[in-house]
């Protein structure tokens, strides 16, 4: 057994050994120097991982104002494309114009055209208005916007019902010229040799829209009957007849399903009055009290509006003009004024708002306004005649019958 002294020399030797955190007192100089280098390395390594987890925080901050950047930038694209529809839907052209400025669409007929065929929330009305317009460009959308139609393996009738969901036509006869041309060039290229021409296809097509509105029209009493409807489309295949199973099945077609015109969203009738074939201020006779009152008008689609400000989104009066005529008369009290008449002395069809705000039938045989000048009397009445024609189609299925009548008759006989 060691002595006591022993046993407590080797207890301060072991406090004092570094396994307790304390060097042994007999270390030299050299001895010392890799353990201050070791602290030193240390010192180093703990700041480059400070200086590390800034640089890391600093990227984190400059990563989430990236993102938010472009939150923010995909929410001002947003709303500038919600307010560019909205721009089309009011004019049509400034809308396009209004997204193209603005690099939210491309300017080539494709995409205008496919953002016409895609996008949800435009007017069906103003697509068709602006596919109808004549300039080049516009016709070059009209041919990309008929293309992105498959027409391929359906009789006529499907496919109009399908091309004429994609927009309203337009009430302009040059506009649905343009417009059923297309249609009936791109239902060719889809069914080669169902028909001779392309001709043949336009005017059926028109016979097949007119059919669909003397069929389902409450105010048509004669309504056409299969005999009647083959009967006007003999000789339009290229001289040729079309096969009566042919026609009988478009015939039973639009009988039994009339088809559906797409309405744009909402009831405002802002959206008639955007592009009137003119607009004015007129003085208006009343009919049972014979007072002059100062109304705002507007003509068009073949109707006169009046407001009682340039301001009201609802007219307080409406006049078709269908079976209407219109002339220039003399007044003892105004000057300048025309008159719009029923040439059969019938009452004419004509609506307005009473006091109470209730819509009320009109009782006018004729209405008598004044304008301030006998040049804007003119123009109105030039503006009123050009609305009361017939119906355009019957005009563009005349025009295009005898163009076929003409050809065919210049054909050699075999």
């Amino acid at each position: 057994m060691k002595p006591p002294s022993s046993t407590a020399s080797m207890g301060t030797q072991r406090k004092d050994s570094f396994l307790w955190g304390k060097a042994p007192e007999g270390f030299s100089q050299m001895e010392k120097k890799p353990t201050e280098g070791i602290r030193v390395h240390k010192n180093d390594i703990l700041d480059d991982i400070q200086k590390l987890r800034l640089d890391i925080e600093n990227v984190l901050t400059e990563i989430h104002t990236m993102e938010s950047n472009q939150e923010n930038k995909n929410v001002v694209r947003a709303k500038r494309f919600l307010c560019g529809k909205k721009k089309f839907n009011m004019d049509p052209v400034k809308g396009i114009q209004y997204l193209q400025n603005n690099d939210l669409l491309d300017n080539t007929p494709e995409a205008v055209a496919e953002f016409l065929y895609k996008e949800e929330g435009l007017s069906k009305t103003a697509i068709g208005n602006f596919l109808g317009e004549r300039e080049e460009f516009h016709l070059q959308i009209l041919k990309a916007f008929v293309d992105l139609h498959e027409f391929s393996d359906l009789n006529l009738v499907q496919a109009l019902r399908q091309f004429l969901w994609s927009f309203r036509l337009p009430g302009e006869a040059q506009k649905i010229d343009r417009m059923m041309e297309a249609f009936a060039q791109r239902y060719c290229t889809c069914n080669a040799g169902v028909f001779q021409s392309t001709d043949t296809c336009y005017i059926l097509s028109f016979a097949i829209i007119m059919l669909n509105t003397s069929l389902h029209n409450p105010n048509v009493k004669d309504k056409p009957t299969l005999e009647r409807f083959i009967s006007m489309n003999r000789s339009i295949n290229n001289g040729g007849d079309l096969p009566n199973d042919l026609l009988m099945k478009l015939y039973e077609s639009i009988k039994n399903e009339p088809f559906k015109i797409p309405e744009d969203d909402g009831n405002d009738l802002t959206h008639t009055f955007f592009n009137p074939d003119r607009e004015g201020w007129l003085l208006k006779e009343g009919g049972r009290v014979k007072t002059w009152k100062r109304r705002w008008f507007i003509l068009t689609d073949s109707c006169l509006y009046y407001f009682q400000y340039t301001t009201d989104k609802e007219p307080i009066g409406i006049i078709p003009l269908e079976n209407l005529c219109v002339r220039e008369v003399d007044d003892p009290h105004k000057q300048f004024c025309l008159e719009l008449f029923n040439p059969k002395g019938q009452k004419i069809k004509a609506c307005k708002t009473d006091p109470d705000g209730r819509v009320v039938v009109g009782k006018h045989q004729s209405y008598k306004i004044s304008a301030a000048s006998a040049e804007e009397r003119t123009d109105w009445v030039e503006a009123i005649r050009a609305c009361i024609t017939k119906d355009p189609f019957y005009d563009l299925v005349s025009a295009r019958k005898r163009k076929l009548i003409s050809n065919s008759s210049a054909e050699p006989h075999q």
